[in-house]
């Protein structure tokens, strides 16, 4: 297996080449898991000026390790990485950093006292979203001055109090990966992206947009891999595509759940004559995330 340098935290590790993606295997970004950049990607994220990746390096290796921690599978290519680093989602201020570190305890431990390593910490820095060491040992010592956390030494544990802060802030329980199949038309595609997935994602689901034709940005390529770690389905069938048939039919054969749903201009057109196959008509997205809703529920 080759090796290369990750561009976000500077480790040398394993890569597999898969189609025009290179999967680089746990280094610092994903621990014990992985993440996959487009190939043609790499010498332009390393052109890059040092300002640029001093700026944003550190948020990308963080996003990466939040995302894969959560089970997400991370792909990127350099188009992604301004909107990434630009994100409401990323932390600025310390407290919502501090509040990562008690996510990430939360994930790992089974109840309050429960010990978490985190080792070395000069590797993991990127759990709170820090630019440097110095950052993140800061915020354990507010944490633990606040009586939130334990440290003893490379253990972790969290107080009742700390516990029960980061289940108030939602604790970053792992979320259920859903598989997400989009209406052809850009325009509605462009809707689901902005309007609905966020709201897919407060029902306790992880959306993962797939599909055949090419990834385009927010997206990932087909995997049937991916299908089959999902535990629901959401097909939209406007405009007819043979993709989202090709995909639903293997999702039924592994028995996911899948809802189906078509705009209501195309639900006119004649659907397969299948039982199982009966769409929910959606007006507006807005009328859609209220269905959604009690579906999901």
């Amino acid at each position: 297996m080759m090796k290369k340098r990750c561009l976000f935290c500077d480790e040398i590790v394993p890569t597999k080449s898969e189609s025009n993606y290179d999967r680089y295997i746990g280094c610092s970004c994903s621990p014990g898991g992985y993440y996959s950049l487009r190939s043609d990607s790499y010498e332009a994220i390393q052109s890059f000026t040092h300002q640029k990746k001093r700026e944003m390096f550190h948020l990308i290796s963080a996003y990466i390790r939040e995302r894969t921690d959560s089970d997400d599978k991370v792909t990127l290519t350099v188009n992604d990485l301004e909107s990434i680093a630009n994100s409401p989602e990323i932390p600025l201020t310390l407290e919502d950093k501090g509040h990562r570190l008690l996510q990430y305890l939360y994930r790992h431990a089974g109840n309050p006292g429960e010990s978490v390593v985190i080792h070395p910490l000069s590797s993991n820095y990127n759990l709170t979203y820090s630019p440097n060491l110095q950052e993140l040992v800061y915020i354990i010592d507010t944490l633990r001055n606040e009586h939130l956390l334990v440290r003893e030494g490379i253990s972790f544990q969290l107080t009742e109090k700390g516990w029960s802060e980061a289940a108030a802030i939602g604790g970053g329980k792992k979320r259920t990966p859903c598989s997400v199949l989009l209406p052809d038309q850009e325009e509605l595609r462009s809707e689901w992206l902005g309007g609905l997935l966020p709201k897919i994602e407060k029902y306790g689901y992880l959306p993962r947009v797939v599909t055949l034709s090419g990834a385009r940005n927010g997206e990932e390529e087909f995997s049937l891999e991916r299908i089959s770690e999902s535990k629901l389905m959401i097909a939209d069938l406007t405009g007819q595509s043979s993709e989202v048939y090709f995909a639903a039919g293997y999702a039924f054969g592994l028995n996911i759940p899948i809802i189906w749903t078509v705009h209501s201009s195309g639900a006119h057109i004649q659907l397969p004559g299948i039982e199982e196959i009966r769409p929910m008509v959606w007006e507006s997205v807005e009328e859609l995330a209220v269905i959604l809703q009690h579906k999901l529920g």
